[in-house]
């Protein structure tokens, strides 16, 4: 794959260990430089007597270095990528020596490992199983009825005098869920005691959750006569974690998959990752989580606007979206710009009817094309909350996200030239957090 800078460096762990890369991007500094099919190699000589091994596998792509860093991808496997992004003539077509050779074999045999761990695992204690979710189903109905009482005296009392209300108003409640086995439910009535100190409008915004709150309630009581899908929905908002082993037995959707945006949060010393695909034959949105605790590394890389040929498998849903990969095979290069809606009054009757199939989506994946980014000086030029929309080409508009700063406006603002792009990003109903644009059938991330 015709790999770019940008996109390499879109996998530092850290802004030190991209410019330590962009340092050792440096033939110079290199003992020797090879490839195979989907393998790359090269020997960085260090400070010490023996040079690191560092070793890349291109259609993850995956990484590995004889350094002592516990940052992943280190410096030297940024630096080797760079190189073969910047000047893969000087890559020799060869076969692997032995030290990449047997990485590449180990990480085989750990996948099969794994598989077979996971078939026997599925297999073990059905009886066990059965009367654990049994036990749930039950804790969880009880949870459910209290969740009910205190929605109901809540609405009794009103909204009004929630601003001087501790947060242990909330914290007691949810942490009532967590002992009902409801981890979902817990989550949801945490960060509800956040909206209530977000200036003007919170009494809506506040409302409104409660009122879906309420519904998921409502839906749980009735849930044995509700279709499949919306079974799954409702267990998953309750917080009902589903294997990945009784994912991956569904059947896949094989298409060529172009990564349209990243995003990474951090809840505590949990991070947690969302990457977005599209299908480009399906026209199929796809959304892959990954999560990895503190330091640790996340188990695969995805590199936002390349593409990969795989098959994907959807969590059950009315309106899945996250999905599991299940084969996957060499990253490609997608020479041209993704379709998407040609205006934003088609986006968002999209996310309309997704929104009535499932209406605890949180977030809908809007690719939009020709959208012009636009800055609204109506609170001051000096304001860190001015306003930045898109518009398209018919003049309406979408508001975009609070999360998106200032600084990212003006540079969405300096790529684009005031011209229309496409742009991928999250919409949760109310605003747009822009994750990437094309711009001249190349990728820019944010």
């Amino acid at each position: 794959m015709g790999w770019t800078p940008e996109q390499v460096l879109a996998l530092a762990p850290d802004a030190a260990s991209a410019k330590n890369g962009r340092g050792l991007a440096i033939l110079s500094k290199w003992r020797s430089l090879g490839s195979s099919q989907v393998l790359v190699w090269g020997e960085c000589q260090g400070s010490g007597k023996l040079p690191y091994r560092t070793q890349i596998d291109v259609s993850e792509p995956a990484f590995r270095c004889s350094c002592p860093s516990r940052k992943f991808p280190c410096k030297h496997g940024l630096a080797l990528f760079l190189l073969l992004a910047q000047q893969p003539q000087q890559f020799e077509l060869k076969e692997p020596p032995d030290w990449v050779q047997e990485w590449f074999v180990a990480r085989s045999q750990r996948a099969e490992k794994a598989t077979k761990q996971t078939v026997q695992k599925q297999a073990a204690e059905p009886q066990a199983q059965a009367k654990r979710a049994i036990e749930r189903q039950r804790k969880v109905a009880v949870g459910i009825q209290e969740l009910r009482l205190w929605l109901t005296d809540r609405m009794r009392q009103g909204l009004a005098t929630l601003q001087q209300e501790p947060y242990q108003l909330w914290d007691a409640i949810a942490a009532r869920m967590v002992d009902a086995q409801a981890p979902g439910l817990a989550r949801q009535l945490r960060s509800l005691a956040g909206i209530v100190h977000t200036g003007p409008g919170w009494p809506d915004r506040l409302l409104a959750r409660l009122g879906r709150l309420y519904l998921l309630i409502e839906g749980f009581e009735r849930i044995e006569g509700l279709p499949a899908p919306v079974q799954a929905d409702l267990r998953t908002q309750i917080g009902w974690a589903i294997g990945q082993e009784e994912v991956l037995a569904g059947r896949g959707q094989a298409d060529l998959w172009l990564v349209v945006g990243q995003r990474l949060e951090v809840e505590d010393r949990l991070k947690i990752r969302r990457t977005w695909l599209f299908g480009l034959s399906s026209a199929t949105f796809a959304l892959l989580l990954d999560f990895a605790h503190g330091q640790q590394p996340f188990e695969q890389n995805w590199v936002p606007g390349s593409c990969l040929e795989a098959e994907l498998v959807f969590y059950p849903s009315a309106y899945p979206l996250r999905a599991l990969l299940k084969t996957r095979q060499e990253a490609v290069l997608l020479a041209k710009q993704p379709p998407g809606y040609s205006d934003i009054a088609s986006a968002i009757a999209a996310y309309s009817r997704a929104f009535a199939l499932c209406p605890w989506i949180e977030q809908f994946p809007l690719l939009l094309q020709e959208v012009r980014p636009l800055y609204d000086p109506a609170s001051g030029p000096d304001s860190r909350s001015a306003n930045w929309l898109v518009q398209d080409l018919q003049g309406r508009r979408l508001p975009l996200s609070e999360k998106f700063q200032d600084l990212q406006g003006w540079q969405l603002l300096a790529l684009s030239g005031g011209h229309p792009v496409t742009l991928f990003g999250e919409w949760n109903g109310v605003e747009l957090l822009p994750l990437g644009i094309w711009l001249e059938d190349k990728f820019y991330g944010f």
